[in-house]
């Protein structure tokens, strides 16, 4: 599986709106839903470099990954700029998946023409994912983290 790309498949349905996006190349078939990623695959043959040390060099996966039930609400960037989940990087971050937020908590800071700019969140509940690396630069309204409650 090319996660790079399945990330690239979900910021194009988050940039576009897209209720629903499907790509099949082969067995391989992604389909990616608004608030629900969905994966379904048969017999996908891994690259050698992706076999185990046993030297298996071909793997058959079929599964099946969708996020609970639930509300969720997705807090995106509001500027371009370099995301970092902390303040410097000798301190924590400030928050980590599993945490508790309230609606005023700092989430992170981008760093835009070198001002720093704290992002407070709009809305409380349990950070469900972290969508952004640390250090990754993001362009406006791509989706930073994923809440619910």
């Amino acid at each position: 599986m090319d996660i790079p790309l399945i990330k690239k498949l979900i910021q194009l349905l988050n940039n576009n709106n897209l209720g629903e996006l499907t790509v099949e190349e082969g067995d391989l078939k992604i389909t990616i839903r608004s608030n629900q990623v969905q994966v379904n695959s048969s017999n996908i043959n891994l690259p050698s470099s992706a076999a185990s040390s046993t030297g298996e060099k071909k793997n058959e996966l079929t599964s099946e990954t969708q996020l609970p039930a639930g509300n969720f609400t997705t807090i995106k960037a509001p500027m371009i700029g370099t995301f970092y989940r902390s303040s410097s990087p000798d301190k924590e971050p400030f928050v980590k998946v599993g945490d508790k937020i309230k609606k005023g908590d700092v989430l992170c800071v981008i760093e835009a023409m070198k001002l720093f700019n704290e992002i407070q969140s709009e809305v409380s509940g349990k950070i469900i994912k972290v969508m952004v690396d640390n250090a990754q630069a993001v362009e406006y309204d791509q989706p930073l983290f994923l809440v619910e409650g």
